[in-house]
C-alpha cells in the first residue's frame, strides 16, 4: 500500500498525533537534549505502545521516534556511532512492530531539522548560521541509518528553512525509490519560520520528483486554512497538515505555554480537506483522541465529497 493508493481508496490519509508529548503524558522523562530519542534507550516498548494506540485510534501512518535522533546528538550523550545508527533504525522497527501484519498501515521515518538537535527552539526560527557542508554531514548519516530500516516513506518535518529542505531533498536523491513529504514550520500565515514566503517554499519542494506531498506541521491550528490556501495556489500535489494543539513551546523554560485551548480538530479537518489537504493529523500535545476525532470527521465528510 502507498499513500497514493490510500488517498484513492478513502480520499484521505490519517497521520498520527504527538509522539514525544504523548510519551511524557504517560510518564516518560524527556527533559534532556535527546527528547523523544532518549526513550529509544530508556524504554522502547513505550514508544511501540504509543504507535499501537495511534493505529487503534485510526491513524494510517505512524511517524518514527527519530525526529531528534542523530549521530551527533547521541555522541554528545556518550553513545558511539554504531549504537547510534542502531537506535535510529530501531525507531522505524518499533513502528513496524506496532503495525504488525497490516500492510495498509504505513511507517514514515521522521527526519527532523538540524535545529531540533540544538534543543533551543531553532526549529521554529531557522537561521542556524552554519555551513551547508555541516548540515549535509549532520543529515547524511542519519538518513542512511533511517532508510536502512526500510520505512515506507520519509517525513521530512518541522523544517524552518527552505534551504535546509532543499539540501535534504538533494541528499535523498541517493535513494530515488523512496518517497517523502516535506512539512514546514511557519512564523505566520505568509512565511516559513526562517522568513521565506510560504508559496516559494511549497512550490520549490513540491517540484521535486520524490516529494509526494508538501505542507505544514507543528504550526498553530488556527493558521491551517490560510497556509493551505497559499500552498494550494502553487502545487497540485496533495497537501499535508498536522498542527500542534495550539500551545507554544518555551525552549528556554522547556515547557508548554497554553494557547487559546479547545481547538476543534474534527471540524477543522473537513475544512482542511476541502482546501486540498489529503494527509491530516496532529503534532505536539495532540493525542489518540484527537486522531480518532479527525478520522471520524473525515469519514463523514468524504462520504459526501466522493
Amino acid at each position: 500500500m502507498t499513500v497514493a493508493q490510500l488517498i484513492a481508496a478513502q480520499g484521505f490519509v490519517i497521520l498520527d498525533g504527538g509522539l514525544a508529548s504523548e510519551l511524557e503524558r504517560r510518564g516518560a522523562d524527556l527533559s534532556d537534549r535527546l527528547w523523544s530519542a532518549r526513550q529509544l534507550m530508556r524504554g522502547p516498548e513505550l514508544i511501540r505502545q504509543v504507535h499501537e494506540d495511534y493505529f487503534a485510534a485510526g491513524a494510517d501512518v505512524a511517524v518514527s521516534a527519530s525526529y531528534q535522533a542523530s549521530i551527533a546528538g547521541f555522541k554528545a550523550a556518550g553513545v558511539g556511532p554504531s549504537e547510534a545508527r542502531r537506535l535510529i533504525a530501531l525507531s522505524v522497527e518499533l513502528a513496524q512492530e506496532a503495525r504488525g501484519r497490516r500492510p495498509h498501515l504505513l511507517v514514515a521515518g521522521s527526519v527532523g531539522p538540524y535545529g531540533a538537535a540544538l534543543a533551543d527552539g531553532s526549529e521554529y526560527r531557522g537561521g542556524y548560521k552554519v555551513s551547508r557542508q555541516l548540515l549535509a554531514d549532520f543529515h547524511g548519516p542519519r538518513l542512511e541509518a533511517l532508510i536502512g530500516a526500510e520505512p515506507d516513506l520519509l517525513a521530512i518535518e518541522t523544517i524552518p528553512s527552505l534551504e535546509e529542505a532543499v539540501l535534504l531533498l538533494e541528499l535523498l536523491r541517493e535513494w530515488p525509490q523512496l518517497a517523502c513529504w516535506v512539512s514546514f514550520t511557519c512564523r505566520d500565515a505568509e512565511r516559513v519560520s526562517e522568513g521565506q514566503p510560504v508559496t516559494e517554499a511549497i512550490a520549490e519542494v513540491a517540484a521535486h520528483p520524490q516529494v509526494m506531498a508538501a505542507g505544514f506541521n507543528c504550526v498553530p491550528p488556527a493558521l491551517g486554512e490560510s497556509l493551505l490556501q497559499a500552498a494550494a495556489g502553487v502545487t497540485n500535489k496533495p497537501l499535508v497538515i498536522y498542527p500542534n494543539s495550539g500551545e507554544r513551546w518555551d525552549a528556554a523554560g522547556r515547557r508548554w505555554i497554553p494557547g487559546d485551548g479547545g481547538f476543534d480538530f474534527a471540524a477543522a479537518a473537513g475544512r482542511w480537506h476541502g482546501l486540498g489537504a489529503r494527509l491530516i493529523g496532529g503534532c505536539c500535545r495532540t493525542t489518540p483522541d484527537t486522531i480518532r476525532a479527525i478520522r471520524n470527521s473525515l469519514v463523514t465528510v468524504t462520504t459526501s465529497w466522493r
